[in-house]
């Protein structure tokens, strides 16, 4: 077992580089299946959920070669296997995304429940319902889920029950092989979205609508190789944000996105944080002095998630550590995943003052002063909210259970050393 032992308290500095995004990659490295021709990635994110899903895509029969620390060349020319192994399905969400892909490939899939972070009741209901309207005939169990299409899948104007990210790139990598023009409503938007639709396109696909709720896809069977490079991260980006703020810190952060940090700009700035955006470059500078912004009358304002291009559930559980440090009083309200602020326990052990009022709202009120403590990371998000927690606060604190966090952020203790962080990573 792996855990981190980090001294807070003190201010950083220095240029911050992010990473791929890793809900881009994902479905991107899952869409290689579509084509019998050499894919080469760029910017993919060195972490443990790509290389869960290159060992899925390896058992396959998909040929995959490293050729860079950031780059992979894919061939999915002999597909040996559509049946997935349970055992890395377990280790992550995105194994579902594999069904799409290989039901329009092979015309069967075969795959166990998905894994993933414990933060509520995921369902799968989403991706059944598009893919069976696609013409999969659908077979569930508890222990797995067998579809299969007899034909080519045909395309449909498809109404998603709920703005489900996965659910949406499985009808898109679906509908690009599918005969005829599929229509999909009520689509997930999110970057990582649009960044797959892009990947699709580059290598032939026809999908229009990029960037809203409706995507209409003209299905052309076969896809071409190619090579594409993989977006930044922009909850990476946004996790550096509220590092610098809370630790009063002077921090450039590259190859960002402007486009995809307007809803998060909006929310950090009614939170006290400011950053000045330069083209593909941000600075957070330091000393800033966090206050929360009321409504108007003074009343307490409430920070919310939503689908893009609301703000991320992902960034949640960061936003609550940022509102421990700022003067004044907020509810946050998280709407998707009941589970996601189970971890605010952990922030009341190290002095901070918050108010569970139900599994999605919290009441916190601040400034407090954090102090050290032995902690354990629950599920990625709120393990890297617990790491700026602890990064800010007075004292040592250990983090345990840090392979989750490796799970969603790259050797993420060494680039954060590269700006004066007291973090080391200790192997037990």
């Amino acid at each position: 077992m792996e855990y981190f032992v980090v001294d807070g308290g003190h201010p950083l500095k220095g240029t911050f580089v992010p990473a791929g995004n890793k809900n881009a990659a994902l479905p991107i490295l899952a869409a290689c299946l579509l084509t019998d021709q050499e894919v080469t990635l760029h910017n993919l994110p060195a972490i443990r959920d790509v290389e869960t899903m290159l060992s899925l895509m390896t058992a396959l029969g998909v040929d995959v070669q490293r050729i860079g620390p950031h780059e992979v060349r894919i061939c999915a020319r002999n597909v040996t296997s559509t049946v997935l192994q349970p055992d890395l399905c377990r280790q992550i969400r995105a194994s579902f995304l594999l069904a799409g892909p290989l039901l329009a490939r092979c015309g069967h899939v075969e795959l166990p429940p998905p894994g993933g972070d414990v933060i509520g009741r995921r369902r799968v209901d989403t991706h059944l319902l598009a893919l069976g309207a696609l013409g999969a005939k659908i077979e569930a169990t508890p222990a797995r889920y067998s579809l299969r299409a007899a034909h080519r899948l045909r395309g449909q104007d498809i109404f998603l029950d709920e703005t489900s990210v996965t659910a949406t790139e499985n009808a898109l990598m679906a509908a690009a092989a599918a005969r005829g023009r599929t229509i999909i409503r009520n689509a997930a938007s999110e970057p990582h979205v649009q960044d797959l639709a892009h990947f699709l396109n580059s290598l032939g696909a026809r999908i229009s609508g990029i960037g809203t709720n409706v995507l209409t896809v003209d299905g052309v069977g076969d896809l071409s190789g190619g090579s594409y490079h993989i977006s930044t991260d922009h909850t990476e980006v946004a996790s550096i944000i509220a590092l610098a703020a809370v630790t009063r810190s002077n921090v450039t952060v590259t190859n960002v996105v402007p486009a995809h940090l307007r809803m998060i700009s909006l929310v950090f700035r009614r939170l006290g944080v400011a950053f000045e955006l330069h083209d593909n470059e941000l600075v957070v500078s330091p000393g800033q002095k966090l206050r929360i912004t009321a409504d108007v009358h003074g009343a307490i304002p409430k920070i919310e998630s939503s689908p893009w291009p609301g703000f991320p559930t992902d960034l949640i559980s960061i936003a609550i550590v940022v509102a421990t440090q700022a003067a004044g009083t907020v509810i946050i309200f998280e709407k998707m995943f009941e589970g996601r602020m189970f971890f605010v326990d952990k922030l009341l052990s190290m002095g901070a003052r918050i108010v569970l009022c139900d599994p999605y709202r919290v009441v916190v009120s601040g400034p407090a002063r954090l102090h050290g403590e032995e902690l354990v990371s629950p599920d990625i998000r709120a393990g890297v909210a617990l790491l700026i927690a602890a990064l800010c606060a007075e004292g040592q604190s250990i983090i345990r259970n840090v392979g989750q966090i490796d799970r969603g952020y790259e050797r993420i203790e060494e680039r954060l050393r590269l700006l004066g962080a007291k973090i080391e990573r200790v192997r037990d």
